[in-house]
């Protein structure tokens, strides 16, 4: 799977294990940065992300910042882009089969290593349910970023 990876230097860290974890596991990983512990503001990789995972839908996103929070607001400000923050198993895998959810978020404040392993695998082995519900849902989510819909 083709991924693209960022972080604020909150994040660095973790995101910088994330990154050779994909990689040794056979995914095509595309990382923004940071590429050090230097204060870098987390819109700024948010953007890199996400424009990257607009361009090409076939494209996962992962964002890592302190808690996350930051990084999803950032992220839901862009068209195209349906980012959650998880935390636990359930959230890593439901918010793709339920949302579609194209972009996650973790916070490496809150993970560990070890637990931020698992929920990315959660995020990457999951796939939309495109049952009618589903689709309904997520094409009015789509439709809120249209300004007719404002």
């Amino acid at each position: 799977m083709d991924i693209v990876i960022g972080s604020d230097h909150a994040g660095y860290l973790l995101k910088k294990e994330l990154a050779e974890f994909l990689t040794l596991a056979g995914h095509e990983v595309d990382d923004v940065g940071s590429f050090d512990s230097q204060p870098v503001d987390f819109p700024d990789i948010a953007q890199l992300v996400c424009g990257k995972v607009v361009e090409d839908g076939r494209r996962k996103g992962l964002l890592v910042c302190g808690t996350g929070v930051g990084a999803v607001i950032a992220a839901n400000k862009i068209k195209g882009i349906r980012a959650a923050v998880c935390h636990d198993f359930h959230s890593a895998h439901q918010s793709v089969e339920h949302d579609d959810v194209n972009v996650m978020c973790l916070g490496a404040q809150i993970v560990g290593p070890w637990l931020a392993r698992d929920l990315v695998e959660a995020y990457l082995s999951a796939e939309f349910d495109d049952s009618e519900d589903f689709v309904r849902r997520v094409e009015k989510i789509s439709r809120l970023e249209s300004p007719s819909s404002n």
